[in-house]
């Protein structure tokens, strides 16, 4: 079976080694072309756009940033709809807003193809193990045709629903995580002006009832560390950004969210959009701080 993959940033390379240890023949395409080209030295075949690898590929996996990226794949004049899609299946693995998952289902079906909406939850060292976790919207014999590859990726495939379940249930994932560090942003920087000691704080708070992997995962770099980068400042605001359009559209109020965006569209105005989520509390107290203080 050959696979198409667009989108070849950290994920989209994590997962087309991983495809093709699991013995899939893989062909690429990024608009980034030293991505393309990474892929290619790694002896994987490349598309010359994204037409190509919807032409060539009997399911197609993308995961790129935004919406609007996506409806562009989709639609532009080398997009995957450029080429003839009939019986092909899409899984969509961009972190999106539901309305546009399903406008782009109800577009793959009027060209006789079909869509599932699959974001996941994990990062690159997850891809590598295979132990994502899918989350999946759309037809359940969709699904079940997506389902091999996705068992090649994830430990766990959660079916949540029509298309956009699985990508309103990650943003409600990615929203709950940004109020998370934002709380502990506000919680770490109240103990420093108090004369407490990040070290001592992170110790009572990864046995406090708020501690959580993502806590753990983050400690060294909390600590004033390094570490990798899993998500970034930037994508993690755009995320939020969707989790706000999408809430205003189904009448939810999301007080706790202004101010969680508030913090992000700072930290992005400063510079940081490219820095790991687990800078934001560092970012909070060198920067915010001072902003309220005047």
């Amino acid at each position: 079976m050959n696979i198409g993959l667009v989108g070849l940033g950290r994920m989209g390379n994590a997962i087309a080694h991983r495809l093709r240890e699991r013995g899939y023949d893989v062909i690429g395409w990024d608009h980034q072309e030293r991505a393309v080209q990474a892929l290619a030295g790694d002896g994987f075949r490349v598309a010359a756009h994204a037409g190509a690898v919807a032409a060539d590929a009997d399911i197609i996996l993308s995961s790129i940033t935004d919406d609007a990226g996506v409806r562009g794949l989709f639609y532009g004049a080398d997009g995957f709809f450029s080429a003839a899609v009939e019986s092909k299946l899409f899984i969509e693995m961009s972190t999106l807003q539901p309305m546009t998952v399903r406008e782009l289902a109800d577009a793959a079906e009027a060209r006789g193809a079909r869509l599932v909406d699959c974001p996941v939850l994990g990062s690159i060292p997850t891809v590598r193990e295979g132990k994502l976790l899918a989350l999946a919207g759309g037809h359940a014999d969709d699904l079940e045709r997506a389902r091999p590859v996705l068992d090649a990726l994830a430990r766990r495939i959660v079916h949540l629903g029509p298309s956009g379940s699985g990508s309103a249930m990650k943003l409600s994932v990615n929203l709950g995580l940004a109020a998370y560090l934002q709380a502990l942003a506000e919680s770490l920087a109240l103990g420093r002006r108090q004369g407490l000691k990040i070290e001592q704080m992170l110790e009572v708070l990864s046995e406090a009832p708020t501690a959580n992997f993502m806590l753990a995962s983050k400690m060294p770099v909390l600590k004033g560390g390094d570490g990798p980068t899993t998500l970034d400042i930037g994508t993690l605001r755009k995320d939020v950004m969707s989790a706000v359009a999408t809430g205003a559209l189904s009448g939810v109020a999301m007080p706790v969210t202004a101010g969680t965006l508030a913090a992000l569209s700072a930290a992005v105005a400063a510079g940081w959009d490219g820095q790991d989520i687990g800078l934001l509390p560092r970012f909070f107290d060198e920067h915010m701080l001072q902003r309220f203080a005047t």
